[in-house]
Parts: structure tokens; sequence; C-alpha cells
């Protein structure tokens, strides 16, 4: 039911373009606001159990430095141009010498040249972030289709400015060198993820202009010809390698019950998962940043604050555990 763009908010009620309406959870909002206080770093969240009305949220729509989750993005901008038959899966990219970078993935110690295929370099992106493989998709599709698609679906906030360790090759926003890579809010990615997970990779014909703008859900539900793709990129998500943000509290670690993308800086940490609930499906955004602590570690307290902020958010809303069973495109979930 596209449910989180074009609210009517009052009395901290919030109806949603499915008629669902969505309240904030007031105590477990009062647990996360405790546990945000206690970074030393602010914190940018929002949360919501998909379909059900819960919600918790802090500073949700103020734009944040996206650092790696901004490759949601691309996943989805891909995702839609397999739908439509513009790009395929199996269609082959080479990596060319010189044309590695450095930082998160693996793709920079392989010899080049080397061909991948389409999802070989979508994998590579989401599961250990690789900024090599980052860039070959950039390459293969462009920023500004990207970002267009973000405009269309009501994302304005959303916007990846430039290859990763890249000089751009366009002007650049003003706001570039404060977000670096992307910039996002907490609720805008939260509803990206969930667009993912929702599989609505197709625009209703009864609108001429894009997005799920106030008119009404404008991105129809998951069909036969859809599933097949979101099959591929959920799989991606949830074989995600970095599990030590959301997952690492949870149930078994939340292994195939948490699909995610993570994303790190010197101050900045960032976990965007879908989590399936035995209770239902929850979408959590959970941004650190300005945080103290800059170390490179899985103790980093700014991992550690989203570990804590998503198993007080799961413990509340399914208190009877994930479901391993769960985590099926459309996010139905079992239902």
């Amino acid at each position: 039911m596209g449910m989180w763009r074009g609210w009517v908010v009052g009395l901290g009620l919030v109806v949603g373009l499915g008629g669902v309406a969505h309240a904030q959870d007031e105590a477990l909002q009062k647990r996360v606001e405790a546990i945000a206080a206690a970074h030393h770093g602010k914190v940018a969240l929002w949360a919501a159990e998909i379909g059900k009305g819960r919600t918790v949220g802090i500073d949700a729509d103020v734009p944040v430095q996206t650092a790696s989750v901004i490759k949601l993005a691309m996943l989805y901008h891909a995702m839609v141009e397999v739908r439509e038959g513009r790009a395929k899966w199996d269609e082959k990219i080479t990596l060319k010498p010189g044309e590695a970078v450095g930082g998160s993935g693996m793709l920079h110690f392989f010899d080049a040249p080397m061909t991948l295929t389409l999802k070989d370099v979508l994998t590579f992106m989401v599961i250990v972030s690789d900024n090599t493989a980052t860039n070959l998709a950039i390459d293969r599709f462009g920023v500004g289709p990207v970002n267009a698609r973000m405009e269309a679906l009501g994302l304005k906030n959303t916007h990846l400015y430039k290859k990763v360790f890249a000089p751009a090759t366009e002007a650049m926003p003003a706001d570039q060198p404060k977000f670096g890579l992307g910039k996002t809010t907490a609720r805008e990615i939260g509803e990206l993820i969930s667009l993912i997970g929702e599989c609505r990779l197709r625009q209703n014909p009864e609108y001429s202009a894009g997005g799920r703008g106030s008119a009404g859900v404008r991105l129809l539900p998951m069909d036969a010809g859809d599933k097949a793709v979101c099959d591929a990129a959920l799989g991606m998500l949830k074989s995600q390698f970095y599990r030590e943000t959301v997952p690492r509290y949870l149930q078994n670690g939340g292994d195939q019950t948490v699909a995610s993308k993570t994303g790190s800086l010197d101050a900045v940490r960032v976990d965007v998962a879908l989590v399936a609930g035995k209770s239902g499906p929850m979408v959590l955004a959970i941004f650190t940043y300005d945080n103290a602590d800059h170390s490179w570690t899985v103790d980093n307290e700014g991992e550690v604050t989203i570990a804590k902020l998503a198993k007080a958010i799961v413990e509340a809303w399914s208190p009877g555990g994930l479901d391993p069973k769960g985590m099926v495109p459309g996010l139905g979930l079992g239902k």
C-alpha cells in the first residue's frame, strides 16, 4: 500500500496514502530518545511498522550525510531499468585498468581488465559496499537519471552527487561539500528501502507525474514480472556483510531476517534496514553523525548506538522475535 508520502499530520496522527492511520509510539519514542541522548554525537532516526501504524522518529526530516547508503538509490534505479528491459542482470561490464578506487570493497584488489555482469557489480556494491563497483554502476546508468528517479518518487532531499573518490564531471550543487557522496533524510531513505521491500517498481498509468505524492498511490503493487527483480535485490540486501549495527543484538544476529545497507565515514555510521518480525515487517533508518568516536572498530560508539536503538524498536514491536521465513518481496512477509 505505499503509505508514507502525502501525510496529513495533526496531534501525532498521520494518515498514509493507503488510508492507514499512523501514530507515534510514545512509549518507544521516549526510549529511543533516551538512547540517543546518551550518544556522543547526533542521531537521526525514522522507523515504522509497515501496514500497522506505529512510528518513531528523531530529526527524521533533517538532511544528513548518507555515506554509502545512497547506493540504495542506485540499486532501486537499476531494478527499475532491469524491470523495464533497458538493462539486464547478465549484461557485461568491464573494469578497465586504472578505474579502481580504494576504500570499502574488493574489486580494487583484483587484476584489471576484468569483466563482470551487472548483477555482479550491484552485488559487490551492496554486500561489501564496493566503491569501484559503485562507480561502474554510475558509469552504466549516470548520476542524473538516478536523481531524476528520486525526484519522481517525491524524495526531494535524496541526492547522489558524484562517483566515489573521483572528481565530479559536472557542476556540483552548493551543498555538495557539506554532504560528500550523497544526502538524504532518515524518513526518505526509509521510504526508499521500503519500496524495494514492497517491490514497487512500476508507476500507475493513471498518473501523469512520477512519485507517490498527496494525490494518491502512484506505484503499483508487485506483479510476477517484478518479483524476479526484487528477489535478486532483496537477496543482495539480506546478504549484507557488515552486521555490527541493526542486526547486532537481534535474534540469531538477524540472519535472513534483516535486509540492509550500511554506511560509514570517520564521524558517521548508518544502517537502513528491513526487519522481518513475527508481528510483521518493520523499516529502520538510523544515522549517527558528528560522532565523537572516529575509531574503525566493531565497538565504535556510533555502531553500538545504532544497535541499541534497533534492539529497542524491534523488541517493542515484535516481542515474539524475528521470522526467518518472512523476508520476501512484496513485504507480505509470510502473510
